[in-house]
């Protein structure tokens, strides 16, 4: 499964990116406001610091105002992906910006028979909203369940799941089990990922042991 960060924190990607386990960026207008920098220079650092895609929203809601603003952000640097609503506006932008060679991936899906249409649009990624359908008293990971049977029935459809308003490290492993591509990861959650109690102990525990040799390695 592919790792992307869900922030606009350029400094925090870079941390992260650093590691080489980072294979992507996701940002929306409320991430993008919380830094509080100009929208189009934020995407173009994120981009110099990842290889991989970078969705990066359009404002408008129409079509025409998505395929002007889309056509504009793919302009920014190769690996943009750009972020359109599943709307009816939205997939026909995505088929436009599809056809002409830009990754898409069509946020705000909450259901799988918007995720088929999302397909058939011909989106790169399409993202689940895990947590927010959690909040909701509904199971978010049985929705990316639903999409992985339709997709999977289907060997023409070629977009990527991508889950999204992941919360806790378990939402991220429960992706991974059910068969997400990709999971967009708040900075916090993504770091949590390696800590372990009991990782913690043992390696107290081998510092402590290699002291009393009282030798060194270099």
């Amino acid at each position: 499964m592919k790792f992307f960060v869900d922030t606009a924190d350029v400094a925090v990607i870079k941390e992260l990116a650093a590691t080489g386990l980072l294979d992507g960026v996701t940002t929306n207008p409320s991430l993008v406001a919380k830094v509080g920098r100009d929208f189009k220079t934020v995407i173009r650092e994120i981009c110099e610091v990842v290889p991989g895609p970078v969705s990066a929203e359009v404002a408008a809601t129409d079509y025409e105002g998505m395929v002007a603003e889309g056509r504009v952000l793919a302009g920014i640097a190769k690996n943009v992906c750009i972020k359109v609503p599943l709307t009816w506006d939205g997939l026909r932008a995505c088929r436009t910006l599809t056809a002409e060679g830009h990754m898409v991936n069509v946020t705000l899906c909450f259901s799988a028979n918007q995720a088929l249409l999302a397909a058939k649009a011909g989106a790169t990624f399409v993202s689940p909203f895990i947590g927010r359908l959690d909040d909701i008293g509904l199971d978010g990971m049985e929705l990316i369940r639903e999409i992985r049977v339709i997709y999977d029935n289907y060997p023409e459809l070629t977009t990527e799941i991508l889950a999204a308003s992941i919360r806790t490290v378990n939402h991220v492993k429960q992706a991974a089990m059910v068969g997400a591509d990709v999971a967009t990861i708040p900075p916090a959650v993504l770091q949590a990922l390696v800590k372990h109690p009991l990782t913690d102990i043992g390696l107290r525990q081998f510092v402590a042991d290699w002291e009393k040799t009282g030798q060194k390695i270099l």
